[in-house]
């Protein structure tokens, strides 16, 4: 199939990239910059340069596609859904005929899950951290002629990556001490990359419509999970003071207090679909994040 992507020189795309190409698949992606298009040619990917704002580029290169994955995005960017708005207006008006569109998104859409992993069909957070990501597949979703699928993805590690671990183990750094506050007995789900990258694959081939959780069914407590970066980085496994985590997280501070678990049985069942790489803590201690060790 030729699959044109967005954000495949960022982290989760470029993953998701690297597995299209490995399962024989034709990828063209959305390059912004000569780095970006760099990147994604050195993955095997033709580079489309433009950005999500050059809505001819994105209309002629979703027009020649069998399939788009949209996993584009800029957590500093404070009018991202002014930016995605048209550009997926655009990438799902060049789709007919059923032709897959899978969209990126987050369990943070979902309130803080302390009763229990949300279902898919769930009530979601109207003051979600990541708004404009329920907007986007609400928009998807609603799009005429395309076969529109949502990937809710949860605490996704792996390849020595994600922002908000990258986040917890700068603050950890910065300020010599777990990066977390509270009593950090909340839980997260967690998703290896590559393992995530494989549901991508899975929808676009099956061609099956729908949300889904994408989760593995490991949840690590948010105390545990930073006191693992503090021993990674070798400081002191006590809490960061209120004080110190608003200044080290700013707006993202609610996400460490939230409760973020995801039931992954509708995606399990429906492509036959089991997450099998390295857990997150052990990734942390003895794989990928090593690089990070002081």
């Amino acid at each position: 199939m030729k699959v044109f992507i967005t954000g495949a020189s960022g982290y989760v795309g470029g993953v998701v990239a690297g597995h299209l190409l490995a399962a024989g698949h034709e990828v063209a992606a959305l390059a912004r910059s000569d780095q970006a298009a760099e990147r994604v040619q050195g993955l095997g990917a033709h580079a489309v340069r433009g950005d999500l704002a050059d809505l001819g580029v994105l209309r002629d290169a979703a027009a020649g596609a069998d399939a788009v994955v949209h996993a584009a995005i800029d957590f500093a960017e404070p009018d991202m859904r002014t930016i995605e708005e048209p550009a997926l207006d655009t990438m799902l008006g060049a789709l007919d005929g059923g032709r897959s569109f899978v969209y990126a998104s987050t369990a943070l859409v979902y309130p803080d899950t302390a009763g229990g992993p949300p279902r898919e069909d769930g009530a979601l957070d109207p003051a979600s951290p990541q708004l404009f990501k329920q907007l986007g597949e609400q928009q998807v979703l609603g799009a005429h002629g395309v076969t529109a699928t949502v990937l809710r993805a949860s605490l996704v590690y792996g390849h020595a990556g994600s922002a908000l671990l990258m986040a917890m183990i700068g603050a950890a750094k910065e300020h010599h001490a777990a990066p977390y506050t509270g009593e950090g007995t909340n839980q997260w789900s967690t998703i290896h990359v590559d393992d995530l990258a494989r549901l991508y694959v899975m929808a676009i081939e099956k061609q099956v419509g729908g949300v889904f959780n994408a989760s593995s069914r490991v949840q690590v407590g948010v105390r545990e999970l930073s006191e693992a970066i503090a021993q990674l980085v070798d400081v002191s496994g006590d809490p960061l003071t209120p004080e110190v985590a608003t200044q080290a997280f700013g707006p993202f501070l609610p996400i460490l207090g939230r409760e973020i678990t995801l039931d992954p049985k509708r995606a399990e069942e429906t492509f036959g679909w089991k997450p099998q790489e390295v857990g997150l803590l052990e990734d942390l201690t003895a794989g990928s994040y090593r690089a990070f060790a002081s």
